[in-house]
């Protein structure tokens, strides 16, 4: 007995750290092209804030993908399905990279976001159906720390890469990754034999992919001037109506694309809801960061990306705390006051400008990326402990299917708000500090709202994952 718990251990962290590589590429990818983008639009001849679409395509792309990422897995194999994903991750970042306009660049990123759809979820869904409650927090956290190397590694290197190679480089780099992720998970990750989770749920799929699609074009080019008027809210409706066309329909079924009766369970209901209000308002953050460095304050791609590059390093620096953390407060309480903190933090960054000594900037967006750290890697954990084996299929594609919806949304949030308020100024198309502002403060009131939808956990929610309940009370040894 004395020597299998650490083999068993050994073999948890040996195999998150593999798994995590789809997670290293995917945020490597999502942290660099955002410093890109300003060298992306010039080249393209695009206004900087409409190559958010270049994001927004990308992360919608996984939204509508990922429902069906569990019946894949379960149907030709877990670990077949990772590695066909992972192949397809790195070709769709060919195409990005040898794009000739925005148009083929969206289309790329869409493919990208398919690869993607079926690689993140499936990774989480290979380490789940191997690990305890009592260390699915270890394992989170042991998946996401090799993942963090990309946010942290993203921002620098896609300012140096832009800087010295174009912006077309930054999606090149997921190549060599791709082929080493694609080696050591033939290697070393066991094989996952498939199933029989019966027919997928075709109209489902159909219906959720046509109203996601239909909300994000609404509310990506809503007040836009650039389709008629009339269409942008059309779409809008239309996205809801369907929508609940999807709901009903998904409730009707025994094997739905997503399974809305997992909401029932409270702490998945919380982690992926009010979950979804934070990070579609912390989702912003890393888009804005760069974009006011380079277009507000004159930065190079380069001081752009070493700047940023403190928000992910602060992430990276919560990974070892956020257990201890999380055992002390639990994660009610954890989750209430980080969304005040964190939320603080993002209406900071409102107040930045040109006089501001860099340091200073650094060691606020830093703080923000602890903040941000232990919300995700909480709510990450907190949406499975409750979850029974035989529905983590289900439930890693519902909750996937909402974790990429709201930061599409954040980016969306942001790009809409720095041109309305550049055109309320009367400079469509031309931004200032001053635009990024009241971008960043209606990030942080997103982010704030989430937290009184936390305090409707129960206090000893997800203990038997975090151990606060068994934690002894202060003053007692």
């Amino acid at each position: 007995m004395t020597n299998s718990a650490p083999s068993k251990q050994v073999d948890m962290r040996v195999m998150a750290a593999i798994v995590a590589s789809a997670l290293f590429m995917q945020n490597l990818d999502s942290a660099a092209i955002i410093t890109a983008l300003p060298s992306m639009a010039r080249d393209l001849g695009e206004e900087p804030a409409r190559l958010g679409v270049a994001i927004t395509s990308y992360l919608v792309s996984i939204t509508v993908f990922i429902p069906l990422s569990g019946w894949v897995a379960d149907r030709f194999g877990a670990k077949r399905v990772f590695m066909a994903a992972i192949a397809i991750f790195t070709l769709a970042s060919v195409l990005c990279g040898r794009s000739t306009g925005l148009g083929e660049l969206v289309a790329a990123r869409v493919f990208q976001g398919f690869g993607g759809a079926m690689m993140v979820p499936v990774a989480r869904l290979l380490l789940l159906r191997r690990v305890s409650k009592e260390d699915m927090l270890s394992a989170m956290t042991w998946l996401t720390m090799p993942a963090m190397i990309g946010p942290i590694s993203g921002p620098p290197l896609g300012g140096f890469l832009t800087d010295a190679f174009g912006w077309r480089s930054v999606f090149f780099i997921n190549v060599p990754i791709g082929i080493l992720g694609l080696g050591l998970v033939a290697w070393k990750i066991p094989d996952v034999p498939p199933g029989d989770p019966g027919p997928p749920d075709i109209k489902g799929l159909l219906l959720i992919g046509v109203a996601l699609a239909l909300l994000m074009f609404g509310i990506e080019t809503v007040g836009r001037g650039v389709f008629p008027v009339w269409l942008p809210p059309a779409c809008l409706l239309a996205g809801l109506a369907v929508g609940v066309l999807a709901v009903r329909h998904c409730r009707a079924r025994s094997r739905p694309a997503i399974d809305f009766s997992l909401l029932a369970i409270p702490t998945f209901n919380q982690a992926t809801l009010a979950g979804s209000l934070f990070r579609g308002g912390a989702g912003a953050t890393p888009f804005l960061v760069p974009m006011l460095l380079q277009l507000g304050f004159g930065r190079s791609a380069s001081e752009a990306g070493l700047v940023s590059f403190a928000t992910a390093l602060g992430a990276m620096a919560m990974k070892p705390l956020a257990r201890p953390i999380l055992r002390r407060f639990g994660f009610r309480t954890a989750l209430v006051g980080n969304a005040l903190f964190a939320a603080a933090g993002i209406a900071v960054c409102a107040a930045f400008s040109p006089a501001w000594p860099v340091m200073a900037i650094f060691l606020l967006l830093a703080l923000g990326g602890l903040a941000r750290s232990l919300q995700f890697t909480a709510l990450n954990t907190l949406a499975f402990a409750d979850v029974p084996q035989g529905r983590l299929s289900a439930a890693t594609s519902f909750f996937g299917t909402a974790q990429q919806l709201s930061p599409a949304l954040g980016v969306v949030l942001a790009t809409a708000s720095l041109e309305a308020s550049a055109a309320l100024h009367g400079r469509p198309g031309l931004l200032t500090s001053a635009d990024f502002s009241w971008s960043f403060m209606i990030s942080a009131l997103v982010v704030a709202a989430s937290a009184p939808l936390f305090t409707r956990l129960r206090r000893d929610a997800g203990s038997q994952v975090s151990g606060h309940s068994a934690a002894p009370a202060p003053g007692r040894s």
